[in-house]
């Protein structure tokens, strides 16, 4: 067995107890350093917005949603850009921001924050440099140095800017302008600020959507009001010039007749004759008018069907050749209140052709020209016209037959195009969309 004298005990107490030091103060610091790892990574927690920030930024949320009119939207989505980014007891935010759109071919500045009054007057071709990036991709694009982009370098607000993000505006395949973002700072535009301005922009895009489409709603109410309006003075016209006229005619002669039977009976007899035919040719016109107005034989057996029954009235009525060639295949994809719109487009063409042209021939044809666009021609032989003096002093004109023709065109998200010269007949084509695809190809092709 082992023992130990008074001062070998206190040695080896000594050495026992220093090497429980050594270890505590190893494991200490070891200890020290895991726990400033912690504190390192608890000092860096991710960005949390103070309450105030996050009221305001909910409160423009809110008026983003409740808002209808687009430039207010706009106005919000720059406000919330600019809220979302404030730090309390910082110095005035540095964030430069702008909403772009189209106007024709060039990007304007629709409102701005921290632009100067010049940088509000440029525009943007969007053929060049990030903008172009940006619009032609159809995706968020990051830039540095702005001010050296060939496109936004005139731009005084971004010179004092290391770093842009570029957000296009997008609706389906339609690109209608960008949100532009801007700031001094370098590494501003991090993953987590990125996705902020990306929310944003999401919500002003569906806000403008919504704004979009109850302006084309209050547009498509006003229209069916004038196009009401419209139908009600075409009415009183047609039955001023037709019918009216022709019972006046039909009652003189009808007091001329009793007169001549005291007379001389055989010229009475020959007036009547007059006043028979007559009677029968206003019967006519106003049967024509309400084939017109509601043509039965339309739903009842189809449009080629209304419009030959339309052409052979037009012929015994007003003897005017019209010829009707239509594709079985391009009417079963159009359903029928499109097929309406399209026989009132016909009937109004061959009534201006009829009225105007003074031809010997009208020729209606519907085809289709792929299989998401339709063809609508209404072709005379007449004496045609200047196209663009007539859109020129159209206001100043009494007839709205071009201006019909247009609005109705719209009803079915159709484009119409009228080509004339005088002494070279008429050609109106009106391109149809069957699909959402085709209303897209539409939109681009007039564009």
């Amino acid at each position: 067995m082992f023992g130990f004298t008074g001062d070998n005990a206190t040695l080896v107490s000594a050495i026992i107890l220093g090497t429980i030091l050594v270890i505590g103060v190893f494991v200490g610091y070891i200890w020290a350093q895991r726990n400033d790892g912690l504190r390192s990574r608890i000092r860096r927690p991710p960005v949390r917005m103070p309450r105030e920030r996050l009221r305001a930024i909910y409160n423009l949320t809110v008026s983003l949603t409740n808002t209808l009119n687009y430039e207010r939207v706009l106005d919000i989505a720059l406000d919330m850009s600019t809220t979302a980014f404030a730090e309390p007891g910082a110095p005035q935010n540095q964030l430069v921001s702008a909403v772009l759109l189209f106007d024709e071919d060039r990007l304007v500045v629709q409102t701005a924050r921290r632009f100067t009054s010049a940088d509000t007057r440029h525009t943007f071709p969007g053929m060049d440099g990030a903008i172009s990036k940006a619009i032609h991709r159809g995706e968020s694009t990051l830039v540095m140095n702005p001010s050296s982009d060939p496109e936004m370098e005139r731009v005084v607000a971004l010179r004092a800017c290391n770093a842009a993000y570029l957000i296009p505006l997008r609706s389906g395949l339609d690109v209608y302008g960008l949100l532009l973002f801007a700031h001094p700072e370098r590494g501003f535009f991090e993953a987590d600020n990125r996705e902020i301005l990306d929310i944003i922009a999401a919500q002003a895009i569906s806000a403008m959507e919504n704004a979009r489409l109850y302006n084309e709603l209050e547009q498509e109410k006003e229209r069916m009001a004038d196009a009401q309006e419209e139908a009600r003075r075409k009415l009183a016209r047609d039955l001023h010039d037709g019918p009216t006229q022709s019972v006046s005619a039909i009652a003189m002669r009808v007091n001329f007749a009793r007169r001549l039977m005291d007379r001389d009976l055989a010229e009475a007899g020959e007036e009547l004759y007059k006043i028979e035919d007559l009677a029968r040719k206003t019967t006519k016109e106003i049967r024509h008018m309400l084939f017109t107005l509601r043509p039965l034989v339309l739903e009842s057996q189809g449009l080629q069907a209304a419009l030959e029954a339309m052409a052979e009235k037009v012929n015994e009525t007003y003897n005017q050749n019209v010829l009707v060639e239509i594709d079985e295949n391009t009417v079963e994809v159009l359903d029928i209140a499109r097929l309406g719109v399209i026989f009132y487009i016909v009937e109004e063409a061959v009534n201006n052709a009829r009225k105007h042209a003074r031809a010997d021939h009208i020729w209606i044809r519907l085809s289709s020209v792929s299989t998401e666009v339709g063809l609508l021609e209404i072709e005379d032989d007449g004496v045609g016209f200047d196209v663009t003096a007539v859109n020129m002093f159209y206001d100043s004109r009494g007839s709205l037959g071009l201006y019909t023709l247009k609005e109705r065109s719209e009803l079915i998200n159709g484009v119409i195009q009228v080509d004339s010269l005088p002494g070279k007949g008429t050609h109106i084509l009106v391109y149809i969309p069957f699909s959402e695809t085709g209303i897209e190809r539409l939109r681009q092709g007039r564009r």
